[in-house]
């Protein structure tokens, strides 16, 4: 089978990481993939935060913990190391947040290209529609009308961390031949 098509099929949403910070090279080129997702009219509406400051990712989880109403202690990123946060600016395409998708989906396939785990974890619109999401953009010097659209939570795979494809449904594709 061809790879890229393996790597489609084969990719599964991560929940238990191993603490072990991922390779720089591979990082960089997990997010250079992210950049070459397709976007409406080539806008390149889209924006990657790379977040690998163990303090920063922790006070992350936990305002994505509050948003989501887990109990204290939860970590709604499983522990991966590095969080990849992609926004979109909403003034510059009506396509944004389809851009951003695609950035998300090109985030995880190059990370099961390269061995690593990963899961889309949402409720980045909320973290960056609140004060501590306006003021990280407002330290990176970001400006612009921008709308989160998810997290990609990446790191090593820890033993029992994904779980097999379930089996696909049998009216997935129509066909009009």
């Amino acid at each position: 089978m061809n790879e890229t098509l393996k790597v489609l099929e084969d990719r599964r949403s991560c929940r238990k990481f191993k603490s072990e910070m991922i390779k720089k090279d591979d990082l960089d080129a997990i997010i250079r993939a992210g950049t070459f997702a397709p976007t409406g009219m080539n806008k390149q509406t889209p924006i990657i935060i790379s977040v690998t400051n163990k303090e920063l990712r922790d006070k992350i989880s936990e305002e994505n913990r509050k948003i989501g109403g887990w109990d204290a202690g939860f970590d709604p990123f499983y522990g991966a190391p590095v969080i990849l946060i992609v926004l979109a600016d909403k003034g510059e395409s009506p396509n944004y947040i389809y851009d951003g998708s695609l950035v998300m989906g090109n985030l995880m396939n190059a990370a099961q290209a390269l061995g690593i785990g990963s899961i889309w974890i949402h409720r980045a619109r909320e973290e960056f529609e609140s004060d501590f999401g306006k003021k990280i953009l407002s330290d990176l010097g970001i400006k612009g009308d921008f709308e989160g659209i998810g997290h990609v939570a990446l790191g090593y795979i820890d033993e029992g961390g994904v779980k097999p494809a379930a089996p696909r449904k049998d009216n997935y594709v129509y066909r009009i031949d």
